[in-house]
């Protein structure tokens, strides 16, 4: 059974939770929200494809892509793998209070960060949308 619908589908939902999280200044949580979607999204296209995918990664995630998929993706949004790695670098550190100096997550993210994942995985999650319609 193709479950890449169902995938697709909470992508959105985990973008609409971004910007509901970065209007109540829970940045850290809408940029983790981000790269969920992005990665929800890529398991989606893996999917159509008859492919399964592991791990969080989204550039790796995307170079696992067949390439003629990828070019398709390359070409519709531009500096593609730079917004994958935008986001990948939102993993780890907006989760968890040891992979920065010192504060929790909270206190190092703010309202630019959350609007820059939002604007890369909207581009992202349209994208591998528009690959599956």
């Amino acid at each position: 059974m193709n479950r890449s619908a169902d995938w697709l589908h909470q992508a959105h939902a985990d973008l609409d939770q971004a910007m509901v999280s970065a209007g109540a200044g829970h940045h850290e949580w809408a940029c983790f929200a981000c790269h969920q979607a992005v990665e929800k999204a890529l398991k989606a296209l893996h999917l159509s494809l008859g492919q399964q995918v592991w791990g969080h990664g989204l550039g790796r995630s995307f170079r696992d892509l067949p390439e003629a998929v990828a070019a398709q993706l390359g070409a519709t949004v531009t500096d593609l793998e730079d917004r994958l790695r935008i986001l990948d670098a939102l993993y780890i550190p907006t989760r968890y209070p040891d992979s920065l100096p010192d504060g929790a997550p909270t206190d190092h993210f703010g309202r630019l960060q959350s609007d820059d994942a939002l604007c890369h995985a909207r581009a992202l999650v349209d994208a591998i949308g528009g690959a599956l319609a």
